[in-house]
C-alpha cells in the first residue's frame, strides 16, 4: 500500500546513485506509482494561511558595477494570510549573502503587500506586489567603503504553485526587487549620498521552495446551504481621527527638528480573519489635512539654518495597511496597526534638495472605547515615519511621535425584503 510519504568608483580602491544497480529498482518503481495516489491527494480547497519557505537567488550583488557582476543566494520566508476574492495580505523576509569586489553582501528585506492568486485546473498562479525597506551592512561598496543602510524596496513578481499533498505545494516564482542604495558622500559632493555610473537599483529575484497550508477551508461543494437569509456584511467602520507629533526619535531617520499635524479618514474592513486571537481588518486611509513645521531655512541635509519655521500643507494617501483588533464586541478593544502610503507637499519637504512627494509608514497601538452601539472612541500612539527613499540625492526623513484622537462610527449596511 503506498503512504506518503570591475569598473573603481570614485574615491574607491580598485580591487551516487548507480542506475543498474538492482536494489534501487523496486523503491523507484514504488515511487513512481504512488505520486499519482499522491499527487491525486492534493489540495482542492483554499487554505486559510499559507506559510512558505524558498530558496532564492538575485541576480547581481550591492555593489555589482559593470565588469564586477556576480549573484548572490539566500532565502525567503512568507506569511499570507486568508484570501478575500483571491487577494491576501501577505509578510515576506528574504536574506542574501556574498561577497563581491572585496566587500561583504548582507542583505535583508522586510516587506509586505498583496499577492492575488488564480485557479488553473489544480495549480495556482499568482502575482505578488511588496512593498518595505532593504537593509545593508555599512561596508558594502567596494573595498571595504561606505554605503547607506537603508532604503526604500519594490518588488513585483509572480509564479505558481502545483500541489504535492492535501497541505503541501512545490512553489517556483519570479520577480523584479527595485531599490535606491547609495554611496556615503566623498569631500567633493553637495549631497550626504552619491550614486556611481553602473551601481544597480533593480535586480532579479528567483525563488522555489515548499508552501505549507496548515489546515483548509472546505470545497464550495461540501456547503450545505441552511438558510435563504442572505450572510451578514462584514464588520466595517470608518474613523474621524486627529493627530499630531508630542516628540521624535530615530528609528529610520534623524531629523529632529520638525513636526506633523495631520487630520482625515480612515475606513477598517473585517476581510482575513483572525490570527492570534485578533480579527485582521484591512486598513486605508486618506488625511486631507496634513501640516509639516519644518524650519524656514535648510541645507541639504535637512539641517536648519533658521530659528524660524514655516508651515507646509499638504495630503497624505494610505491604501495599504493593517488592523489587528483583540476583544472584538468587548466594551474595550486594543488594536495594533501598519499602513504604508504617500503624502505630497506644496514644495520641498525638509530640504531645498527633498523631494514633494514622500513615502510613509506609520505602526501605532491604542484602544477603542465603546459609547454606543455604532459610536466608539478611539486613542493611540505610534511612529509616523516620512522620507522621499533616496528618488533624489538627498533623503532627508522623519520619525515623528505621534498620538491619536478619534471618532469610529460602525457601517451597518440595509437588506432589501425578498
Amino acid at each position: 500500500m503506498c503512504k506518503h510519504g570591475n569598473v573603481p568608483s570614485p574615491g574607491f580602491v580598485s580591487p551516487g546513485f548507480d542506475p543498474g544497480h538492482r536494489t534501487m529498482r523496486t523503491p523507484l518503481v514504488m515511487l513512481i506509482l504512488c505520486l499519482p495516489l499522491w499527487v491525486g491527494e492534493a489540495q482542492t480547497a483554499t487554505a486559510p494561511y499559507q506559510l512558505s519557505g524558498s530558496f532564492s537567488a538575485l541576480s547581481n550583488s550591492f555593489n555589482g558595477v559593470p565588469g564586477s557582476r556576480q549573484p548572490l543566494l539566500g532565502w525567503d520566508g512568507n506569511a499570507a494570510f486568508p484570501a478575500w476574492h483571491n487577494l491576501r495580505f501577505v509578510l515576506d523576509y528574504t536574506n542574501y549573502q556574498g561577497k563581491n569586489l572585496g566587500s561583504p553582501q548582507r542583505g535583508h528585506f522586510p516587506t509586505a503587500g498583496g499577492q492575488y492568486s488564480h485557479r488553473i485546473g489544480r495549480e495556482s498562479i499568482f502575482g505578488k506586489m511588496l512593498f518595505g525597506e532593504g537593509w545593508l551592512n555599512k561596508n558594502w561598496a567596494a573595498n571595504g567603503a561606505m554605503g547607506t543602510l537603508a532604503s526604500f524596496t519594490i518588488y513585483a513578481g509572480g509564479g505558481i504553485d502545483t500541489p504535492l499533498s492535501r497541505h503541501f505545494s512545490l512553489r517556483v516564482e519570479g520577480g523584479v526587487v527595485h531599490t535606491n542604495f547609495a554611496l556615503e558622500i566623498n569631500r567633493t559632493s553637495l549631497f550626504p549620498y552619491y550614486r556611481i555610473p553602473g551601481l544597480p537599483s533593480d535586480f532579479a529575484r528567483f525563488s522555489t521552495g515548499i508552501v505549507w497550508a496548515p489546515r483548509l477551508a472546505p470545497p464550495a461543494s461540501a456547503v450545505t446551504q441552511l438558510s435563504t437569509t442572505p450572510p451578514a456584511p462584514p464588520e466595517s467602520e470608518i474613523a474621524f481621527e486627529n493627530e499630531s507629533s508630542f516628540g521624535h526619535w530615530g528609528i529610520e531617520a534623524g531629523s529632529w527638528w520638525s513636526y506633523l499635524h495631520v487630520a482625515g479618514f480612515e475606513y477598517d474592513r473585517h476581510t482575513w480573519g483572525k490570527f492570534i486571537g485578533a480579527r485582521m481588518d484591512y486598513v486605508g486611509e486618506i488625511l486631507p489635512l496634513t501640516l509639516l513645521r519644518q524650519p524656514a531655512v535648510e541645507d541639504e541635509y535637512g539641517d536648519p539654518l533658521s530659528h524660524h519655521y514655516t508651515t507646509v500643507p499638504g495630503l497624505a494617501v494610505t491604501p495599504v495597511g493593517l488592523r489587528m483588533l483583540w476583544r472584538d464586541g468587548k466594551v474595550l478593544k486594543p488594536y495594533f496597526t501598519i499602513k504604508g502610503g504617500v503624502v505630497g507637499f506644496t514644495q520641498k519637504a525638509l530640504s531645498p534638495d527633498g523631494a514633494y512627494l514622500n513615502f510613509t509608514l506609520q505602526e501605532a497601538v491604542g484602544m477603542e472605547l465603546r459609547l454606543t452601539h455604532a459610536w466608539e472612541i478611539r486613542l493611540g500612539a505610534g511612529d509616523f515615519h516620512f522620507s522621499n527613499s533616496r528618488q533624489v540625492p538627498s533623503n532627508p526623513g522623519i520619525d515623528e511621535m505621534m498620538y491619536t484622537v478619534g471618532l469610529s462610527y460602525h457601517l451597518h449596511s440595509r437588506r432589501t425584503a425578498d
